[in-house]
């Protein structure tokens, strides 16, 4: 379990956050915890104080506070390259649709990491440039088609969240051109800006497939923008009937057992456990359990869906390697695998899947070890 590719994950802040920015960035939730409680005493701030402190060189489960302390202490930088470093990542494939003038550019986070790195292309966020380009409805559909074969010239996948926008029940016909005209032209009419508009969603996703790249979808959990219930995966059955290019469900919990059935029954759809696990820390061994249970074992890949904090990184990677080997150790003691079939298993989920359907290259920069 050594190699491990990271096949989704985003930039950290680069500079000092204090407590408070650095507990909300731990969690998926937009305002400060209430008087009385904090985030971090939950899942992912039991394993923040278990995986990250060693790296630190703290004790496992030191107090958060001295954590804190001692990070500050080292300065962002070095606690950063130490943290991403001791995630023993070899390759990150890096959402570009969130960076920030106080965010990390993927180059100098890959020189950190000590990782090769690749850019996942967010759809959504290059329709929402090309809206500001003073384009013209009649005009949008070629103006998007070829700004996207020139952001997509180097990249391994494009990511799509229309899940936050409109929900995942995407009909499994493209949108006609004359509604992608009308769309487009009430859009820019109103200046553009945050794209949710259905039909325009609809053409941006299909542009997407149409680069022939790996498509990226955020699925399940997320922030509070997010209406859950529509994040289902099982929404997007007509749509992945449709469409061929190979498409991987992103984080997917609490419907990772949806999004396992359609990694089963279409060949072309993948599980990616990335968000999930990080958050679930001692929980994780039971949901990652849970996704190999109808989705094939090679149809499964790793990531972390890191964002702003390198700690998420080293969680991330950590707790999964943890729970993979625990259940793979289960399952060996109940003579349910054998030791070979497990090492293939483990070698396919931590990076050989992510190898062949985002065509990387075989040898990555190797970090450190978790």
């Amino acid at each position: 379990m050594e190699v491990l590719i990271d096949a989704h994950c985003h930039t950290v802040v680069a500079g000092e956050l204090d407590a408070a920015a650095f507990e909300l960035a731990c969690t998926e939730a937009h305002l400060p915890a209430p008087a009385g409680t904090s985030y971090l005493d939950s899942q992912v701030g039991l394993a923040l104080r278990r995986w990250c402190a060693p790296a630190l060189g703290l004790p496992g489960h030191a107090e958060i506070g001295d954590y804190l302390a001692r990070r500050s202490a080292l300065g962002w930088r070095d606690a950063t390259r130490t943290l991403l470093r001791s995630a023993g990542l070899t390759t990150l494939l890096v959402d570009t649709g969130l960076d920030g003038p106080d965010r990390l550019d993927p180059a100098t986070l890959g020189d950190l990491a000590g990782a090769a790195v690749h850019e996942v292309v967010r759809l959504e966020t290059v329709a929402e440039h090309v809206a500001s380009t003073g384009v013209d409805a009649a005009g949008f559909a070629a103006a998007l088609a070829e700004a996207l074969e020139r952001r997509t010239a180097h990249a391994v996948a494009v990511k799509s969240v229309i899940a936050y926008r409109a929900g995942l029940a995407v009909p499994a016909e493209r949108p006609a051109a004359a509604e992608v005209r009308r769309a487009a032209g009430d859009w820019l009419r109103r200046g553009g800006g945050r794209l949710t508009d259905p039909v325009l969603l609809r053409h941006v996703l299909w542009a997407g497939v149409g680069t022939g790249l790996p498509l990226q979808v955020h699925t399940g959990f997320g922030d509070r923008d997010l209406a859950l219930p529509a994040a289902d995966p099982a929404h997007l059955q007509p749509f992945l009937g449709a469409v061929d290019v190979p498409v991987v469900l992103l984080h997917c919990y609490p419907y990772h057992r949806q999004a396992g059935w359609l990694a089963q029954v279409y060949p072309h759809v993948y599980l990616d456990v990335g968000l999930t696990v990080g958050h679930l820390g001692l929980r994780a061994d039971t949901v990652l359990a849970e996704c190999f249970e109808l989705a094939p074992f090679g149809k499964v890949l790793f990531s972390t869906d890191a964002y702003l904090l390198p700690e998420l990184y080293l969680i991330g990677a950590a707790q999964f390697r943890h729970s993979l080997r625990r259940m793979l150790d289960a399952w060996r003691a109940d003579d349910a695998i054998s030791a070979a079939d497990a090492a293939r298993l483990a070698e396919r989920v931590c990076a050989g899947t992510a190898r062949r359907v985002y065509a990387l290259p075989p040898t990555g920069r190797a970090g450190g070890s978790a």
